[in-house]
């Protein structure tokens, strides 16, 4: 009952406020075919995942997969297939060995995971523990000459809080009609960045460590729990100096319940003794780092592009499923169903059809970041906007997939109003998909806000949250096995219909007025 009342909402808004876009009922029936009846999508993920995971970016791994879908776009016939380079990003980081314990009072093994870019240790390395209890630049002077040769303890414990609801679940429809409802964003605003000149403690602590030069850093996550652990990259004194050739103390993320002990034994006073062994390599010795693209050529508006993506880099610790070989596989995926649709039905796009597989991602949305700044618009170290391209007004629209294993509820539209009725109209075909709504709600921290900044109309898909922010997002649970199949074939088959009826349009989708800062 709640599924009718929220579609019968949006066809009250259709029918009273705006027209009807024209939709192509033949291509979304062959589309759907290929997308829902003969998928692929799960077999692409399994070769991104399985095969040529983690993809950390500037690894020898990444450049593997990035090789595998380039030979992938061209078995299924797409045309200018090709690496676009970007960068410096500087060296990548490749893990090798890993493994800890706690060798005394008594033994047992520890479920741990190194932050990316940490340097290796010495081979295997013992050492006591040491709880480094400071909040400014004097509380770290008692520890001056004593963390040599130790593991030292970053954090308090955090409790760990039992899991009473579902650790997964969906949009409710109330939620839905709130997101539906939700008024004109403000303007967006920016990252916080470093200033230059300004110090932080961080820094200072950082600038410590590297001095006192303990045997590893060992932090617990804010949240995870049950063997999930959630890591990143290496923290250090200055801003990217992982990314140059310079040492980078070992860090560690611990599991919740193993730091929790560790630091119970250590505030009773009982020593405790660790071993560790971590092995790691630098790599990328050029430097530079390449997104991938490949095209479907227009016809009579050939000039004219629609760009559809997803970010292709993952952490290092799971094999990048949901973040984010689900949406680089639900990409490809719509790339191969637009194929077979041409095929199948001989109608040509209008515009030519530009698929893109971000790098850098994770780090700063660097590999789309480079590309606007390359091909389509110049923009300052802030990004405001300082030059548009002749590229720039060329692209139709640039749609995204980046928010886990979780279906298609709708859209954010970036505050672009103007695409209401078009998007109405082509959403209106998957209301037994369950993908009805419009938001004119921003979302942020990925690939479209490159496009949206320069004044492209770009775009993130609503979807299910699913257990994104619970266990798998930049966790060592991000695998295949998290991949939700019916999910992933619902979106790849919507996102195709989107990127197909965008081509065919007599004009290009409306923009709203131009943004001048990159978020």
């Amino acid at each position: 009952m709640k599924k009718v009342f929220v579609s019968l909402i949006c066809a009250i808004i259709t029918l009273v406020g705006f027209a009807q876009e024209p939709i192509l009922e033949d291509i979304n029936t062959v589309i759907r075919k290929h997308g829902l009846d003969s998928s692929e999508v799960m077999e692409i993920a399994g070769w991104i995942t399985d095969v040529y995971g983690p993809r950390l970016t500037g690894s020898p791994m990444l450049d593997k997969a990035s090789d595998w879908v380039i030979t992938r776009l061209n078995q299924w016939g797409l045309k200018n297939v090709h690496l676009d380079e970007w960068g410096p990003f500087g060296r990548g980081w490749e893990l090798e060995r890993f493994e800890m314990h706690a060798e005394n009072p008594n033994y047992f093994p520890i479920i741990a995971y190194p932050k990316a870019w940490s340097s290796s240790t010495e081979g295997e390395v013992r050492g006591d523990v040491i709880y480094l209890d400071a909040i400014d630049s004097a509380s770290l002077e008692p520890f001056k000459g004593k963390l040599r040769g130790k593991f030292v303890l970053m954090d308090e414990p955090r409790k760990a809080e039992e899991w009473y609801k579902p650790l997964a679940g969906r949009i409710e429809d109330q939620e839905l009609l709130k997101y539906s409802n939700a008024d004109m964003p403000g303007p967006s605003r920016m990252w916080n960045r470093r200033r230059a000149g300004r110090i932080r403690f961080s820094d200072i602590l950082w600038s410590f460590m590297e001095e006192e030069k303990p045997l590893a850093v060992v932090d617990r996550y804010f949240k995870g729990d049950l063997g999930t652990v959630f890591v990143s990259g290496a923290r250090s004194a200055s801003w990217g100096v992982w990314r140059e050739n310079e040492y980078v103390v070992p860090q560690v993320t611990m599991a919740l319940e193993h730091y929790n002990r560790i630091f119970r034994l250590v505030e009773k006073g009982i020593p405790v003794t660790l071993s560790l062994d971590l092995k790691a390599r630098y790599t990328n010795p050029d430097l530079m780092e390449h997104n991938i693209i490949g095209e479907i050529p227009g016809t009579d508006l050939k000039d004219e592009i629609v760009m559809f993506g997803a970010h292709f880099d993952s952490w290092h610790t799971g094999t990048g499923a949901t973040d984010n070989g689900a949406g680089s596989a639900v990409m490809m995926e719509v790339a191969r169903i637009l194929v077979k649709t041409i095929e199948e039905t001989g109608i040509q796009p209008r515009r030519t059809l530009r698929l893109a597989l971000w790098t850098g991602e994770e780090q700063g949305l660097y590999g789309s970041k480079s590309y606007v700044g390359k091909h389509l618009a110049e923009t300052d170290i802030n990004g405001n906007l300082i030059q548009v391209y002749p590229d720039q007004e060329k692209i139709s629209a640039y749609y995204n997939l980046d928010n886990g294993t979780g279906k298609i509820r709708g859209v954010y539209m970036q505050g672009n109003e103007s695409v209401r009725p078009i998007f109405r109209g082509w959403l209106d075909e998957f209301t037994d998909l369950d993908a009805t709504t419009l938001t004119l709600s921003n979302t942020g921290g990925t690939d479209h806000l490159s496009f949206d900044a320069v004044g492209i109309p770009a775009f993130q898909f609503i979807q299910d949250q699913i257990a994104y922010g619970t266990r798998t997002h930049h966790s060592n649970m991000d695998n295949w096995d998290h991949l939700e199949e019916g999910d992933l074939k619902q979106a790849a088959t919507i996102i195709a219909s989107f990127i197909f009826h965008t081509a065919q349009r007599e004009e290009k989708l409306p923009r709203k007025e131009t943004n001048d800062q990159l978020k």
